[in-house]
């Protein structure tokens, strides 16, 4: 149960997403839902179109500007709203300002230490992964006597195969990355004693965690999946 005052900070990654709206509603049907009951009082929202690797967020930083100046607790849907850069995080924590996350109310300081570690480094392994396939690419491509990446006319059969073997491992790399995260939230929710996979849906259906294809609505097929993925 809610109680006090509070300051709600949303984001969204793209201009696109900031002009339709999509995602900003989930995050704040989220928000609601986890203030429902109690004393509270919303004074302020804040909304940022930004990309989670940049620290330069003003609507974030107006945001923590009011919390400190009338000792509101700032409040965001998911964690990753926050960032996934480590020295962002500890930056945010010097302003003493109090957050809570509506997906994992439980989270702490050292929580979101923890998290956001793991995420940089995940987001570290797929940019290495990535150099090394075009370096891998551009020796194949050297070998073979091309001269640009991506022009038709330069493929040979075996190496249109090639570039399409590397695309798919790309897409397979990305699809591990982000089913890690959730087998994190997975396992978040298993410790609050929601086993059943239909639970476990619901759970990440109802803190606004998207499905892999974007979606909204989880089913037990999809969570099924995620843990075999990662297990």
């Amino acid at each position: 149960m809610a109680n006090g005052r509070f300051v709600a900070y949303y984001r969204v990654s793209t201009e696109k997403q900031g002009a339709s709206g999509l995602g900003l509603e989930a995050q704040r049907e989220a928000v609601m839902r986890h203030l429902n009951g109690g004393q509270w009082e919303l004074i302020g929202t804040f909304t940022e179109v930004e990309s989670g690797k940049r620290n330069d967020r003003p609507e974030l930083a107006a945001a923590l500007e009011l919390c400190q100046a009338t000792g509101a607790t700032l409040v965001i849907a998911k964690l990753d709203r926050l960032a996934r850069n480590v020295a962002f995080v500890s930056n945010l924590m010097e302003t003493g300002v109090e957050f809570v996350a509506a997906d994992f109310p439980q989270a702490n300081r050292l929580t979101v230490h923890i998290l956001a570690a793991v995420a940089e480094h995940e987001r570290e392994m797929i940019s290495q992964r990535t150099k090394m396939a075009l370096k891998a690419a551009a020796t194949r491509r050297a070998e073979s006597g091309l001269s640009k990446l991506g022009n038709p006319a330069n493929l040979t059969e075996a190496a249109a195969a090639k570039g399409r073997d590397m695309g798919r491992a790309a897409r397979i790399a990305k699809a591990d990355a982000r089913a890690a995260s959730v087998a994190r939230i997975i396992a978040r929710i298993q410790a609050e004693g929601h086993i059943s996979h239909a639970a476990i849906a619901r759970e990440l259906t109802a803190r606004c965690i998207e499905t892999p294809r974007g979606g909204s609505n989880w089913q037990v097929i999809q969570v099924q999946r995620i843990l075999d993925r990662t297990t």
